[in-house]
């Protein structure tokens, strides 16, 4: 009791000095998780999200009950953001969030969300599961509020990674769909940031690394030409010289993202990143982590390697691999 005494006050203590503003209760919940607890939930923004939610539209209200509406597996307005923790029996340091997709519409919070953070927990990754403030498809930029939870999420880990045992410089983002958007926007947008969540110096900005499943967002809509192969990204896009490593993912059926995800990938080879791009014959939109028979399926088992080859998966201090 002496010792969860002690870290319950380092840890208000280390909140007042970072400026997380986390309520008493969320600091009891801090102090469990780091004394063993396997799963822990935060508010992200528990003195309030420092931008509002668009107005919730007749025409989204009708597009998400076309959907079936809100379930156990779609989670639907979002309006206080969370964050949850998934710790693995053995913690290697590397910490993925995952932001579930649902068109920012829902969050398809299953197979996109607590199955993804069980195969991270497997691994030896801490998993760490974003509900990101939905639906926001009214607004004109639909991924600013949610993009502004993700960045707000990459700032919390890093905060408490000493306590959670993570490397700070090994956090990285896995999006599906719209929350692959949102991912792709922490990893590359370069602009300042609203809302004081701009890093200090020295801090990484955005994820160390990117998993971009079948995402999408980044080109012009119904861009002229776009059928015989003169698609385009957004104005004002560009992947930049400092993105992170990705690993990109999408099924060949599934409408433009492959096309999507290629351009990305072709950019990354241009600029000399580190990238690597899978793209299955058969799987259409919204596989997660279903199993239906098709190769795709088996993703989770190339995007291992792929973090095992980036030296990701490795225990703290082991060298990394050399490929």
């Amino acid at each position: 009791m002496k010792k969860m005494r002690k870290r319950l006050s380092r840890l208000q203590r280390d909140s007042r000095v970072r400026g997380i503003g986390v309520g008493s209760g969320a600091l009891v919940a801090l102090t469990l998780f780091a004394a063993g607890a396997e799963t822990l939930t935060l508010p992200l923004w528990p003195g309030g999200a420092p931008s509002r939610m668009p107005a919730k539209s007749e025409a989204t209200a009708k597009l998400i009950a076309s959907y079936g509406g809100a379930t156990a597996t779609r989670v639907t307005d979002v309006t206080e953001p969370t964050l949850t923790i998934h710790r693995p029996l053995k913690p290697n340091g590397t910490s993925v969030i995952v932001a579930p997709g649902g068109g920012y519409m829902f969050l398809s919070v299953s197979f996109e969300g607590t199955e993804v953070c069980e195969w991270l927990r497997g691994i030896g990754v801490t998993a760490v599961l974003l509900q990101y403030r939905t639906p926001t498809r009214d607004a004109a930029e639909p991924f600013v509020v949610p993009v502004e939870d993700g960045r707000r999420a990459l700032a919390l880990v890093r905060q408490h990674a000493p306590e959670w045992n993570l490397d700070p410089r090994r956090v990285g983002m896995l999006g599906f769909s719209a929350g692959a958007n949102l991912a792709g926007h922490c990893a590359w947008d370069r602009e300042p940031r609203a809302g004081g969540e701009n890093p200090p110096a020295g801090v990484p900005d955005g994820p160390d690394f990117l998993v971009f499943i079948y995402g999408g967002g980044f080109l012009e809509p119904d861009a002229p030409g776009s059928e015989n192969g003169s698609w385009k990204f957004r104005k004002g896009f560009s992947v930049p010289a400092d993105a992170p490593p990705a690993f990109f993912l999408v099924a060949h059926d599934d409408k433009s993202a492959p096309v999507e995800s290629a351009m990305l990938y072709l950019e990354y080879q241009r600029r000399k990143l580190p990238a690597e791009l899978h793209i299955y014959g058969r799987g259409g939109h919204g596989f997660g982590m279903r199993r239906n028979g098709l190769p795709v399926n088996d993703w989770p088992a190339r995007c291992e390697e792929w973090m095992r080859a980036q030296g990701l998966l490795a225990a703290p201090g082991a060298p990394k691999s050399p490929h």
